[in-house]
């Protein structure tokens, strides 16, 4: 995304299952899924073993086309002045307490969907979350999940609060292993939005 010593988000093959996976570049909105029901018979004779697992397994090859089949959004780099100022003064601030940047990236983002990033971290390191979004916006959230989908971190901002706009967190991981950071912002007048993501960690006490 960056020309020079910034260095991109990068996304492993397939984040964890069929509702999990994030390959590069491409990401499913939010959007309901209807539910699907599995065939069940009463008052019939039962269906042997090997039919009901054929069966099982066909369903469940649907389910996966549904959700591959639905919009995406496609991860693409985007540019303000604005946030690129603050993501500057962050920095600055956050190298004084000894921290430095291991990953950065601009993104364009539409508001009020999640825009998952999956970073790689290591047990026991101190690291320093950011995301920066456009300074219109009304709502700012942040979610990261573990491995295993746990939530281990929600974050919330609103328009007038102090840095309003900035989101900040400390988090200590307990294993070495992809987190997913989900961002997302709402704005009532624009559609199309640019936020800034980036991943330090600390070094120096």
């Amino acid at each position: 995304m960056f020309n020079g010593s910034r260095t991109i988000f990068q996304l492993p093959p397939a984040f964890k299952g069929c509702t999990g996976s994030f390959m590069p570049k491409n990401y499913v909105k939010r959007t309901k899924v209807r539910k699907l029901v599995y065939p069940y018979y009463f008052n019939e004779r039962p269906m042997n073993r090997l039919s009901t697992i054929l069966i099982l397994l066909f369903f469940n090859l649907l389910f996966c086309l549904q959700l591959n089949a639905q919009d995406v959004i496609r991860q693409a780099p985007c540019s303000s002045a604005a946030i690129m100022h603050q993501a500057d003064s962050v920095k600055q601030e956050l190298a004084k307490q000894g921290f430095i940047v291991v990953k950065e990236a601009s993104m364009e983002m539409e508001s009020e969907y999640e825009m998952p990033v999956i970073v790689p971290l290591t047990e026991g390191s101190w690291y320093q979350f950011v995301f920066i979004g456009d300074i219109s916006s009304k709502l700012y959230e942040v979610r990261m999940f573990d491995w295993n989908e746990k939530q281990v971190v929600y974050q919330k901002k609103m328009w007038g609060d102090v840095d309003g706009n900035v989101i900040s967190y400390s988090y200590i991981p307990q294993f070495s292993e992809y987190h997913m950071m989900k961002p997302v912002q709402v704005n009532k007048k624009k559609k199309n939005l640019c936020g800034y993501v980036m991943l330090l960690k600390k070094v120096k006490q």
